[in-house]
């Protein structure tokens, strides 16, 4: 990003380079490692926590550390003496990094709603700036995570590279010029709302990844929560639930169709849309689609090749995941920028969908399992008719038979006991709606998480 690179130099040349601490270890999170130890001046990625503390030392050594130079560290003060003797530092407790001394920004990369949360909200409260690639946890508690990022004087923001965050870009992009975005869009390469770990164990494995990561792309439940976190950022809502999501042949150029694959009166009736289609290139990038409103303006427009509207298509070829979320580090850090974050009321979730018959007794399982998919649907339909997000649906006992394809409720299950995502999402219902949506939930039940936690 213009002006980062710069900062960034300037950082590394005056010696206060950005300290990283990062949370997971996984396939996105050694790339980021490589990314930041290899190729980014002023900043320094000076410890990583992971439940399995070989491959935290796994994303230091990808990277040419030697072995022999990182720490393992079980307490804080153990962490303290190697941030001091600037040795790489790798533990199984992520909160000991949220505490540290000498750590300025927390880069959370797990997926992991409730865990996220924990780590989130831990770090916010020591004072630390946190960026994440868990839209999931975002397009769950995000709204509520911003207050207390405000709260505590921090900055909370999904990251640059993911595709939200390439498509909050461009979209301010386009409103700089004085165009009214009315669609963000996503292009995706398959939907499959019946995928499963099984059917997409051939691809995890080509590439070095998780199955269920890799099933959350393929059956829907990603690109929901993806387009519900750009919704909430934007104001935009759906037009209705789980989106348009057109399907055109594989390869079709996006501007020779885009034009006509979503109504028009749903784009441009209102605070606008988010939605995806399947098929086209550029692949997978990102699009926009906005309208202007001065004669002028529009000639200016047609001539710089966008067309005689009403519909301007602007897009981003690409998103580069890890490759980017340094810029959203130093955003954060040297501009107090946020990439992508909840504006307030939640205007989009992501709700649970039935993949398979399931039947009462039944545990849920987890994101891009074999029991789930993720529709999105306007919150406000969510909150009234009591949908369960799916950000909270893994470990819930149903209460009752869901048909194939059936919507599960709140009313439908048992939630698990004590954990801080269901806290904290009774806390955010509480304060943007009125009241907690969770069954039997009580109001003042809420209000202590600051306190407690």
């Amino acid at each position: 990003m213009i002006l980062v690179d710069t900062a960034l130099a300037r950082a590394e040349t005056e010696g206060r380079p950005i300290r990283v601490g990062m949370i997971g270890a996984g396939f996105m999170a050694r790339g980021i490692a490589l990314q930041i130890i290899r190729y980014t001046r002023g900043m320094r990625l000076v410890a990583i926590a992971n439940r399995t503390i070989e491959r935290a030392i796994q994303a230091y050594t990808e990277a040419d550390v030697p072995a022999e130079a990182i720490r393992r560290v079980t307490s804080a003060t153990a962490l303290s003496e190697a941030l001091a003797a600037g040795a790489p530092a790798v533990t199984d407790d992520a909160l000991l990094l949220c505490a540290a001394e000498g750590i300025d920004v927390i880069l959370e990369v797990t997926g992991a709603v409730e865990f996220g949360a924990h780590v989130a909200l831990a770090a916010m409260q020591h004072g630390k700036h946190v960026v994440t690639m868990n839209a999931e946890l975002d397009g769950t508690l995000g709204a509520i995570l911003q207050v207390y990022a405000r709260r505590y004087g921090v900055i909370f923001t999904l990251s640059d590279g993911d595709q939200p965050g390439v498509t909050m870009n461009l979209y301010r992009f386009v409103r700089g010029l004085g165009v009214k975005p009315v669609l963000c869009g996503n292009i995706k390469g398959l939907h499959d709302p019946y995928r499963n770990p099984t059917t997409q164990a051939n691809f995890a494995r080509q590439w070095g990844q998780n199955p269920y990561m890799v099933t959350s792309f393929a059956d829907g439940t990603k690109i929901s929560f993806e387009q519900a976190v750009v919704a909430n950022a934007t104001g935009m809502r759906v037009a209705r639930r789980g989106m348009f999501g057109p399907t055109v042949p594989s390869g079709t150029p996006l501007a020779d169709v885009v034009h006509d694959l979503y109504p028009l009166e749903a784009l441009i009736e209102g605070p606008g849309i988010v939605d995806y289609v399947v098929g086209a290139t550029p692949g997978p990038g990102v699009f926009v689609l906005g309208t202007h409103d001065h004669p002028r303006m529009q000639h200016y427009l047609n001539l710089y090749k966008l067309g005689k509207g009403p519909l301007y298509l602007f897009y981003t070829p690409y998103h580069l995941c890890h490759f980017e979320v340094p810029n959203s580090i130093a955003r954060v850090a040297l501009f107090g920028d946020q990439v992508l974050a909840a504006a307030g009321r939640p205007m989009v979730e992501v709700i649970t969908s039935a993949k398979t018959d399931l039947h009462a007794g039944q545990t849920l399982d987890g994101l891009g399992g074999y029991m789930t998919y993720g529709l999105a649907e306007n919150a406000d339909v969510v909150y009234a008719e009591r949908l369960l997000p799916i950000g909270l649906a893994e470990g819930c006992t149903l209460r009752r038979d869901i048909p194939k394809d059936g919507i599960i409720t709140y009313d439908d299950v048992e939630l698990p006991t004590d954990r801080l995502s269901d806290r904290l999402r009774a806390e955010q219902d509480a304060l943007f709606w009125g009241k907690p949506a969770t069954a039997g939930a009580s109001e003042g039940q809420y209000q202590r998480i600051a306190h407690t936690e």
